[in-house]
């Protein structure tokens, strides 16, 4: 069956241009003006926008946390996600101490397998380090797993700077990258055991027992092991001016350095924290936590200039039962927040229509960028001839509020409740199929899993 899209503005990182757009087996077969085909459905697409489908490659669903699980699994994450505009995921395996990478990825391949609605790949997680997991490197790639998360924050994750540095320089001799969490993890824990002392345990404790220099502070380390090992490095979920003039200053030394941001740290700041009312406190509660509006504006400055390559959401969702496990203890609460939905409509209304941001620079950051990064490019992030016709179908025009209960996500909330949206995803398809319109999914659970080759930005 071919489709041909009919005369939408079709828009990419190098530029946009009135055109048509003929799909068949699942690719993308042309791109033109006036394109004719008599065996071809039609679908009207004047005025509408038809962006490359998007690419969330950071998100956590089915995860293990705080003595709970995440609210939403691959089903109900990816459905969301799918909604959205986003038609591939790159989670999250994430083999606990003592386990192996391979049993962490088998793990997440039955987790997501026959469940997920858009197409998925994994990161691998690094939180143990020894001959047997140096030994396993090798297996990840050969399995199509190109790219590593490591942390310098959370006890259960951490290998500690000699190990971190040893894995780079072993990433490196395979060609593979890794995403970091930067944050200054024994100072942190410092300052929870002060604010503990002082009996301070409401929800305002956690921004402040995580501020911003300890965020920059950790980015420095990374980037001063990464100059020493001669690699590349993603810092993920970037939420601060101060870590941001971090990345500056390495790059100015002559690092390729890449940054990712999420739409909590260009939208929300830190007075989110600060409310009477627990759980409308509780509820924003991430790591790293929402910072100042100043830190928004410097992000969102990057986003513009080129500074950040990627915006991300750190899709990690808990219920508000679940963020009530900390109502004694800001501690406990479970840190994530749901967004994978509603990412593409925000950085619409509050970027390009709002003139931050061009409508090539969105379809940059949040496609071809994570496309090339993640080594899904040119088969995903891009619409070209011979890609997958994986298309976001954008009607530019009509505002409407944001409300969680629209959503599809698993949870009771939306940390952007009320925000006023512009335009919406008319359309998504995946692979050529019309898979969700007008916000219903059209088909069953047909997202395959993706090998990726090596970082190509």
């Amino acid at each position: 069956m071919k489709t041909l899209l009919k005369g939408g503005t079709v828009v990419g990182a190098s530029g946009s241009r009135r055109a048509d757009v003929l799909i068949e087996n699942e690719i993308i077969a042309k791109i033109g003006e006036d394109l004719r085909d008599v065996d071809a459905r039609v679908v009207d697409c004047a005025g509408m926008l038809l962006l490359p489908g998007f690419i969330d490659a950071h998100t956590h669903f089915d995860l293990d946390v705080c003595n709970t699980t995440t609210a939403d699994d691959f089903e109900s994450g990816s459905r969301s996600a799918l909604l959205g505009g986003t038609t591939t995921v790159i989670d999250f395996a994430c083999p606990n101490k003592g386990e192996t990478l391979q049993y962490g990825l088998d793990l997440w391949h039955k987790k997501a397998a026959g469940r997920t609605f858009c197409d998925y790949s994994f990161h691998m997680t690094i939180d143990d380090w020894n001959e047997e997991i140096i030994a396993e490197i090798p297996a990840m790639f050969r399995q199509g797993i190109s790219s590593f998360k490591m942390y310098l924050t959370y006890p259960a994750m951490m290998i500690g700077d000699k190990n971190v540095f040893l894995a780079l320089q072993e990433l490196k001799k395979h060609g593979g990258i890794a995403g970091v969490h930067c944050e200054n993890a024994d100072v942190i824990d410092a300052l929870i055991a002060q604010a503990k002392e002082q009996g301070k345990m409401a929800p305002g404790s956690h921004p402040r027992t995580r501020p911003a220099p300890l965020e920059a502070e950790a980015v420095d380390r990374l980037l001063k092991m990464a100059e020493v090992a001669d690699v590349p490095v993603v810092v993920v979920h970037l939420s601060s001016a101060a870590g941001y003039d971090e990345v500056l200053q390495a790059r100015a030394r002559g690092q390729k350095v890449f940054v990712e941001t999420c739409p909590q740290y260009l939208l929300l700041d830190d007075s989110r924290y600060d409310q009477a009312d627990y759980l409308e406190s509780a509820k924003f509660v991430c790591a790293p936590p929402l910072r100042k509006a100043q830190d928004q504006e410097v992000l969102w400055k990057a986003l513009a200039d080129g500074g950040i390559q990627t915006v991300c959401t750190d899709h990690c969702s808990f219920t508000l039962q679940q963020k009530m496990a900390g109502q004694d203890d800001f501690t406990k609460i479970p840190g994530g927040l749901p967004g994978v939905e509603t990412r593409g409509i925000l950085l619409y209304t509050y970027g390009v229509a709002k003139g931050r941001i061009s409508k090539e620079k969105m379809a940059e950051v949040l496609s071809e960028n994570p496309a090339k990064l993640y080594g899904l490019y040119p088969r995903k992030g891009i619409l070209a001839e011979g890609s997958d016709a994986d298309i976001v179908v954008y009607d530019p025009a009509g505002q409407h509020k944001l409300t969680h209960e629209a959503l599809s996500a698993n949870v009771d909330y939306s940390p952007f409740e009320g925000f006023d949206i512009a335009g919406s995803v008319r359309q998504v398809w995946l692979r050529g199929t019309l898979a969700a319109q007008e916000g219903r999914l059209l088909q069953e659970a047909g997202g395959i899993f993706l090998p990726r080759g090596k970082c190509r930005l």
